[in-house]
């Protein structure tokens, strides 16, 4: 029990490390109206291991706070990363191309109201849920389904069961 304890809390914090890192990095292009986080490929690891869902929220939560994002982008930001790895989570048994959906449709109804409301950017929601599905799509579809076919090779290797 305690093995898999340790497993479980390993995988979710090296989940976070990397997209904190990855948000970080790549910082000029992961935040505002049009954005593409290449840090939201690891959505798809929600499809490997349960523990990608606390290490995406907090990897999103700890990105947006050193991206200098402002409280209720910290907020409802990380809550849009954790509702799709949630989603993703469901949906594991399904074709890989579904576990991408959830993050998805979560940042594209949740992060344009952010930037309206929080950022106070004056471009109609339709247009930003437009330009945030674009960058998600780019990032969790296109990203997330070339990381999740590199990864399923080392599957058993990688994502030893943590639950």
């Amino acid at each position: 029990m305690k093995n898999k304890n340790v497993t479980f809390l390993t995988q979710a914090a090296m989940i976070a490390a990397i997209y904190v890192v990855l948000t970080y990095v790549f910082a000029p292009f992961s935040f505002g109206e049009v954005q593409i986080r290449i840090s939201e490929a690891l959505t798809i690891l929600p499809l490997f291991t349960p523990a990608a869902i606390p290490g995406l929220f907090v990897g999103c939560l700890v990105g947006n706070i050193l991206g200098g994002a402002i409280l209720p982008d910290i907020i409802f930001g990380s809550i849009a990363t954790l509702i799709g790895a949630i989603g993703t989570y469901m949906l594991r048994q399904q074709k890989p191309v579904f576990g991408t959906l959830p993050p998805i449709i979560a940042n594209i109804v949740i992060v344009p109201f952010v930037l309206r409301y929080g950022y106070g950017v004056a471009l109609p929601i339709p247009f930003m849920m437009l330009t945030v599905g674009i960058g998600e799509v780019a990032s969790c579809l296109v990203l997330g389904l070339v990381l999740y076919t590199a990864l399923s090779r080392y599957r058993n290797t990688l994502f030893h069961p943590a639950v």
